[in-house]
């Protein structure tokens, strides 16, 4: 369904009893909600948890955000960088935070538990950290308080590929950051990168997600004033962004509780997902 969140049309699925507690899901750069695998929200689903999972704007079937006066294909965006120019910004973290208010607003979620991943943790923790009093907890995995250099990201940058080009690319960085204690078949890589190509291929979007990612907030000072039940989990085999991202997160917010997967890369993948619900319920209902 879609649902007008804060004036910004988001793609939503909810899954579970709607007098579950409400537990809501959160994608990285550049994915969709079909990336979450589907026992990982049947899991949720199935403990009693009123699951929401949604694509993130300028994501799958979300409202894209193009920039009238400016370019999103990544040839124009490397040149900007190269020539030391001031990146154009679409929007940033806080927008993201906002479509998420504006998505419990509508569907009459006062509070909620966060389980974001990657650029999602990003969004979390600017949530945490400016609406603290609309969450239950927050699960931070795969995520930094650091921010990143423009240049860095802009190595990040997508150029538009065919759909037997991108497929073939996703099997390869799932050999660079995926999680090989815990992998994915190559056929199973191949038909959800088929899946997510038909449903909103968009690299000016993706680009667009980075340009706001390259102008977020600094949070660390934040951070260490937030004062809400708080996970962080990481992969010993994360190579995108690396163990010590998710320690030195968990180091800074009072009372975090920190695990390290080993096998765990930068992906939840369908072999993962039962260890990490059963974790993630153990840590809420342990909130009692």
């Amino acid at each position: 369904m879609q649902i007008n969140a804060n004036g910004t049309m988001l793609a939503v699925e909810e899954y579970g009893p709607k007098d579950g507690l409400p537990l809501i899901l959160v994608r990285g750069l550049g994915s969709s909600l079909i990336h979450w695998p589907k026992n990982f929200v049947q899991g949720f689903a199935d403990l009693g948890y009123r699951t929401v999972i949604y694509d993130n704007r300028d994501a799958g079937l979300s409202q894209r955000f193009p920039m009238q006066d400016h370019p999103s294909d990544s040839a124009s965006l490397k040149q900007i960088i190269a020539d030391g120019g001031a990146l154009p910004v679409p929007y940033s973290l806080a927008d993201h935070v906002q479509d998420c208010v504006g998505l419990m607003d509508e569907l009459g979620i006062n509070r909620a538990h966060l389980f974001a991943i990657s650029m999602g943790g990003g969004i979390a923790q600017s949530f945490a950290t400016s609406f603290a009093d609309r969450l239950l907890s927050a699960t931070l995995v795969m995520t930094s308080a650091r921010l990143r250099s423009a240049a860095l990201l802009g190595g990040m940058l997508a150029k538009r590929r065919s759909r037997s080009d991108y497929i073939d690319a996703m099997v390869a960085e799932d050999q660079v950051w995926g999680s090989p204690g815990y992998p994915m078949t190559e056929a199973e890589i191949r038909e959800q990168a088929a899946q997510a190509y038909d449903r909103g291929y968009d690299p000016d979007a993706y680009n667009r997600q980075i340009l706001g990612l390259a102008a977020a907030e600094e949070r660390v000072e934040r951070l260490q004033k937030l004062d809400l039940p708080c996970f962080v989990i990481h992969g010993a085999e994360d190579t995108l962004v690396l163990p010590e991202a998710g320690r030195e997160l968990a180091s800074l917010i009072p009372g975090a509780k920190l695990e390290i997967i080993k096998g765990m890369g930068h992906t939840i993948t369908p072999l993962l997902a039962p260890k990490l619900v059963a974790m993630v319920d153990g840590f809420i209902r342990g909130q009692g």
